[in-house]
């Protein structure tokens, strides 16, 4: 077979898996306002919020033995998340910065509505140009180049391995816009719950296949079957 030929997927292949987590929900999720990373004041979540991450830390109890690892953004919400993630797995829990939320700038704390009323003009072409930050915030085109690099640095060091990450909104859909070869306005049609779990595999010929995009612990069987 010449090696221009498409080969049979996973054939010769490592895969790396990651289950992206989303944090559980905080006082700025409740209200559907804009959230940073470090640079906001760093919500912690709420009591709903850590009881979303512990039905999702149930549900992902099955991956314990193939998980050594829960990689965590350094945000507060994110660190708590991870945690308990961990916990759950019997798991280590270690740091990422890369996988931090987008900076949101002046519009942080503020809400959809509330941007929209004060800032019209810029949040209309934010909403159409990656390129485009919100004012003394970060765009996406820059959040997505620190977070490919945090997903290299992932891959390289857990190859081969199944990996928890816990993150955020808008680094997780970097990834799988990544994975999937989209664009990157693709974040803009892309919706993800609070404690939700996205799972990639990242193959070592450098392909990738997105095997599960929000899912929610409805039920334990998916998880449990082994199939990703």
């Amino acid at each position: 077979m010449s090696s221009k030929e498409p080969r049979g997927w996973g054939a010769g292949a490592v895969a790396t898996t990651l289950v992206l987590v989303r944090h559980g929900v905080t006082k700025h999720t409740a209200a559907k306002a804009f959230s940073g990373g470090l640079g906001g004041d760093n919500p912690p979540l709420t009591q709903e919020g850590r009881e979303q991450v512990m039905l999702t830390a149930e549900w992902l109890k099955p991956l314990a033995p193939s998980v050594s690892t829960v990689v965590t953004s350094p945000v507060l919400r994110t660190v708590e998340t991870g945690e308990i993630v961990a916990g759950a797995l019997g798991a280590r829990l270690v740091e990422e910065p890369a996988f931090a939320e987008i900076e949101f700038g002046e519009w942080e704390g503020l809400t959809f509505g509330e941007v929209a009323q004060q800032f019209p003009d810029e949040m209309k072409t934010w909403m159409g140009a990656t390129e485009v930050a919100p004012p003394g915030g970060e765009s996406f085109d820059s959040a997505q180049a620190r977070v490919l690099d945090g997903l290299s640095r992932v891959l390289e060091a857990h190859a081969g391995e199944t990996v928890v990450v816990t993150s955020h909104v808008s680094p997780i859909k970097l990834i799988v816009a990544h994975a999937l070869g989209a664009p990157i306005g693709g974040v803009f049609n892309m919706e993800l719950s609070p404690a939700s779990a996205t799972v990639v595999s990242f193959f070592s010929d450098g392909r990738a296949s997105m095997r599960l995009f929000n899912g929610l612990p409805v039920s334990r069987d998916h998880f449990a079957a082994n199939t990703f």
